[in-house]
């Protein structure tokens, strides 16, 4: 990846990304979206034990550019430039990305659509739900400090409330997941997707 061509926000994030594959033959982009609490990270990771893929996790990437992080509107807006300069970086090489964030807003999610374009990359939607119910306990847990170890997010039960007014239906085709079920049909099905796309 070529730092210069990237902001000084996308080169500090792509410093805090794990790892990046190889580039593939073909691009692809998922785009995992959701309410907090949901279970976008839990889904995001089961996908990339099975694939080799970038996560950019915007839960870890808000807290490389806030280290105390308020999830206000100009906070998301300077992260998500970032993540998208950094995202089509990425896709434009090939590699492949999975982008874990909430992705609420069908215009902001357009951006995401025009990446893909532009990289004639393989697009893959995926909506993450789960029961009211099981949302509330892990909200619960996060904001008791006894939220799971491999929770990145400080996405209380505050910014959910605060967020749910503005979910907008996902105006493509997308996958659907409940994670308080077993997501493992619909993570195969994504893997034998991406894996047709690749070979032909």
């Amino acid at each position: 990846m070529n730092k210069a061509l990237l902001s000084d926000d996308a080169n500090l994030l792509l410093w805090h990304l794990s790892s990046a594959p190889d580039p593939l033959p073909r691009a692809v982009l998922v785009v995992v979206s959701g309410l907090p609490g949901t279970g976008k990270s839990y889904f995001s990771r089961r996908l990339a034990e099975r694939l080799p893929i970038a996560v950019v996790e915007t839960d870890v990437m808000r807290k490389a550019l806030f280290p105390a992080p308020t999830h206000s509107a100009d906070e998301s807006a300077r992260l998500f430039r970032a993540c998208h300069a950094l995202i089509e970086d990425m896709v434009c090489k090939g590699i492949p990305v999975l982008l874990d964030a909430t992705n609420l807003v069908e215009s902001n999610r357009e951006r995401l659509y025009n990446i893909a374009h532009r990289a004639d990359a393989k697009l893959i939607l995926v909506r993450v739900e789960a029961p009211v119910e099981v949302v509330a306990a892990r909200l619960g847990q996060r904001d008791g400090g006894a939220a799971d170890p491999a929770d990145n997010s400080t996405a209380g039960r505050e910014v959910y409330d605060r967020m749910a007014s503005s979910v907008e239906p996902i105006r493509r085709n997308h996958f659907a997941v409940d994670t308080s079920r077993d997501i493992t049909p619909v993570i195969e099905k994504i893997v034998r997707e991406i894996q047709r796309w690749v070979r032909v």
